[in-house]
């Protein structure tokens, strides 16, 4: 996933097939869901357009989340945008090196409406040309899913590249600090919080330049640093700090507010704008 995993249990006696098993979820997904692998289920299903295929457990679930997000976003998110983010120069296998290509054009056209899911059979039909990229959720389906094999030891936290899961209480027996990195000073924070039993995410435009594209005009999404969203699952909040960084800081907030999650977004310039719970929280 382009990331470094970490799992950190605060009484580890007799958790390491556990934490075994959470890291396998890393690897699993990963063979699932990357546009990067030719091999994998996602990129195999890109290549059949117009046949109702069906997929794993695992991809209908993070097909049917993106679109959903999507959905509820008008289109912020957008899991449609991999020939976008190909063309625009992220299409890089992180262990290789090598670009990776689409052995297609991929319609201009195409959107999460060209996706059509069968929740019966577990189906997902893909009307039009199209690379599908899922790395704003499956990142945090992973995280998710680790965090589950971690539920019994209580007190815990996961991090894949800033993609958090924070479970029960740290050494201490206080809720977990989590520092946001500034988006303008490297190696200092613009602030932190306090979290328990939730999950953490960020994205910044430090990260790799301009690697989120509003999906909806395929350009640079420029209004934004960085958005930070704490929510119940990383999958919401890594899916949500993507569409809230597209959005911008005012229409990000709305979003963030009816969503029901909490989110701090610094625009390019160091403003602020919160949800109602960062400030308060």
């Amino acid at each position: 996933m382009g990331t470094i995993a970490t799992i950190e249990v605060v009484v580890a006696d007799s958790a390491g097939p556990a934490v075994d098993t959470a890291f396998e979820w890393f690897r699993q997904i990963e063979t699932c869901c990357s546009r990067f692998d030719a091999g994998s289920e996602l990129s195999q299903l890109s290549s059949k357009i117009g046949t109702a295929v069906p997929v794993s457990a695992i991809l209908y679930e993070a097909v049917q989340f993106a679109i959903a997000v999507a959905d509820e976003t008008g289109g912020a998110f957008d899991p449609t945008v991999g020939f976008r983010m190909e063309t625009a120069g992220f299409n890089r296998e992180y262990r290789t090196g090598l670009p990776m290509h689409a052995a297609f054009d991929a319609d201009d056209s195409v959107s999460y409406r060209d996706v059509l899911l069968d929740p019966v059979q577990k189906t997902i039909t893909l009307l039009k040309p199209m690379v599908l990229d899922l790395g704003a959720v499956a990142k945090g389906l992973a995280v998710d899913m680790a965090a589950r094999e971690l539920l019994p030891f209580r007190n815990f936290a996961i991090d894949a590249g800033g993609d958090l899961y924070l479970g029960g209480c740290n050494s201490e027996g206080r809720a977990w600090s989590v520092g946001i990195r500034h988006p303008r000073v490297e190696g200092e924070l613009i602030d932190s919080i306090r979290v328990s039993n939730q999950a953490v995410c960020t994205s910044g435009d430090y990260e790799r330049g301009d690697h989120i594209l509003d999906p909806r005009g395929g350009h640079a999404a420029r209004n934004t640093a960085s958005v930070t969203v704490v929510a119940q699952t990383a999958m919401l909040a890594d899916a949500l700090a993507t569409a809230a960084f597209v959005l911008g800081p005012a229409e990000g907030i709305q979003m963030l507010e009816r969503a029901g999650v909490e989110g701090l977004i610094i625009t390019p310039s160091l403003e602020r704008f919160e949800t109602q719970g960062m400030r308060h929280g």
